[in-house]
């Protein structure tokens, strides 16, 4: 598996917004679902080359490709994994923010309260002995606490998307 300094993967030529834009840049996104194996073995890798492009899509603003991206990964993710429990919080999160971009704030608030359950159930989970897995050092307390912040700060607005990276910049 290439890491993920080795692979390059241009963003998509725009973002889709279902019933508002063309059709998804389903092109550009294979490049990435190609690298996504059948599954992981163990745990999803922190630098996988795939799951490290899903996340840059949403914090670059690609909502729906990030949901993409990050579905597959998920999909190939250990059954009953940590690193599934984050991948979905992830996916809720990129779901969240599309329907801010939509103007749906009450749908987005309800998957922003989903993520942040998936956070809280994280919490609880032993990490691996290993520590090179998604979910071992990803810092989703403070994801969760970005999460509560939104849903406590009044109604949700478009500009209250989350950036999934914000977590590590705290």
């Amino acid at each position: 598996m290439p890491s993920s300094s080795a692979v390059h993967l241009a963003l998509p030529r725009w973002a889709h917004v279902p019933g508002e834009t063309a059709e998804a840049d389903h092109e550009t996104l294979a490049l990435a679902l190609a690298l996504v194996p059948a599954r992981f073995e163990g745990f999803v890798p922190a630098r996988h080359p795939a799951l490290r492009y899903g996340l840059g899509l949403n914090d670059a603003g690609y909502f729906w490709e990030s949901h993409e991206i990050l579905e597959a990964v998920w999909a190939a993710a250990p059954q009953r994994g940590r690193e599934r429990i984050l991948l979905r919080a992830c996916i809720q999160i990129a779901n969240a923010n599309l329907k801010l971009r939509m103007q749906r704030a009450s749908a987005a608030g309800r998957l922003f309260s989903e993520a942040l359950a998936e956070l809280n159930e994280l919490s609880v989970r032993k990490a691996t002995a290993g520590g090179a897995g998604f979910a071992d050092g990803f810092p989703s307390a403070a994801l969760a606490a970005q999460i509560k912040l939104r849903l406590t700060q009044g109604p949700l607005t478009e500009a209250d998307w989350l950036d999934i990276s914000v977590a590590t910049r705290l």
